[in-house]
């Protein structure tokens, strides 16, 4: 076991050089993050949008005909908060709902060419920011990478990410049945 693996271990406990490493650990995802979003953040901001907008168009966009209750959950934000953002969304022509055939109450959502196209670059920006750190580090350090990020998530989560990733649109991904 390593000393990083011990101090952790230890619950909190860390030695004066751990702790260090815990430290930079926290200001390098804090760095990394404000990188990985300043692009985004200024394509968005052309349309006076910000992050939750972001986070709204990309899983509407991997999760074609999402359901609001879906949507809600994998965000992990209020009806409240999802309605602002998924109004603004709606009326300026990125994301459409319709009513599901098979369930009149239930709302599906997708995107618009518009919103596709917004999608795009934003992605297509974070994709190739994570692209050149993946060459830089090496294809050994992408499992390690995952897996340190997988660790992050909150442990009651992590069986619904993994089913999000295994198996997406089934009824047990991301925070349990939709």
């Amino acid at each position: 076991m390593t000393e990083i693996e011990k101090s952790v271990a230890d619950a909190g406990h860390l030695s004066k050089g751990c702790e260090e490493d815990m430290r930079q650990a926290i200001e390098l995802l804090f760095f990394a993050y404000r990188d990985f979003t300043g692009e985004a953040d200024a394509i968005l901001s052309t349309f006076s949008f910000g992050r939750a907008h972001h986070r709204v168009v990309y899983f509407i966009g991997r999760n074609p005909e999402i359901t609001v209750t879906r949507l809600l959950a994998i965000l992990k934000i209020t009806k409240q908060s999802l309605a602002r953002v998924l109004g603004q969304l709606i009326d300026e022509g990125f994301v459409e709902q319709k009513t599901d055939a098979g369930d009149r109450r239930r709302r599906l959502l997708g995107l618009t060419q518009k919103g596709i196209e917004l999608d795009r670059r934003l992605t297509e920006r974070q994709s190739r920011r994570i692209a050149g750190a993946y060459q830089v580090a090496g294809q050994h350090a992408i499992e390690g990478f995952r897996q340190i990020l997988r660790g992050i998530i909150n442990e009651e989560d992590r069986v619904h990410v993994d089913n999000y990733f295994t198996r997406p649109g089934t009824d047990t991904d991301v925070n349990g049945p939709r």
